[in-house]
């Protein structure tokens, strides 16, 4: 009895067309956006419609940019992502699974400062094409949310009020262009 192998197609994430971004609360009353800059990653599948696909994904902490170059500084402090000790976030071994035509759940582990965690984020498959130049590209829109205190974030200040400055929940907002290799 002959078994056939599927062949495993590699994508990489294209950074000029990809955004990732964050949100979170400041002072109870408003919504701080920040994105990071310097990011790559890769996508491995069997199947044409990326059900099952290995998804790992690394951030350069010290490309945070929330347009106040004090509060990037502030992030990349021990307070928060302890940049020189701890300067990249992954995510690693992820796995993509197939709920509907075109909508996925990403579901694998993080790693911020040294605390791993599994995480759930929901993916819109927006379809693939064939570039003007004969690339053959992916897209995908993913969104979802974390705890910043699950992964040691924890400083914080109280208002006058009684409210706290930051947050505890982080939004994640990440538009993914991929192209076929």
């Amino acid at each position: 009895m002959e078994t056939t192998v599927a062949a495993k197609t590699t994508w990489g994430i294209d950074p000029t067309h990809t955004e990732v971004q964050f949100k979170v609360k400041h002072l109870v009353i408003s919504t701080v956006t920040g994105f990071f800059k310097k990011f790559s990653g890769s996508v491995e599948t069997e199947s044409d419609d990326f059900n099952g696909a290995s998804v790992s994904f690394s951030i350069d902490v010290n490309s945070i940019d929330t347009n106040q170059a004090d509060r990037d500084a502030h992030l990349e402090s021990p307070d928060f992502f302890a940049a020189d000790q701890y300067p990249t976030i992954e995510f690693k071994s992820g796995e993509l699974k197939k709920v509907s035509d075109s909508t996925y759940k990403l579901i694998g582990p993080i790693t911020i400062r040294e605390t791993t965690k599994i995480i759930e984020l929901d993916v819109d498959f927006g379809g693939t094409v064939k570039d003007p130049w004969g690339n053959t590209k992916a897209g995908f829109e993913i969104n979802g949310k974390i705890n910043r205190k699950d992964f040691g974030l924890n400083w914080n200040a109280l208002t006058e009020a009684g409210g706290f400055v930051v947050g505890e929940e982080v939004k994640l907002h990440i538009n993914a262009e991929l192209t076929k290799n």
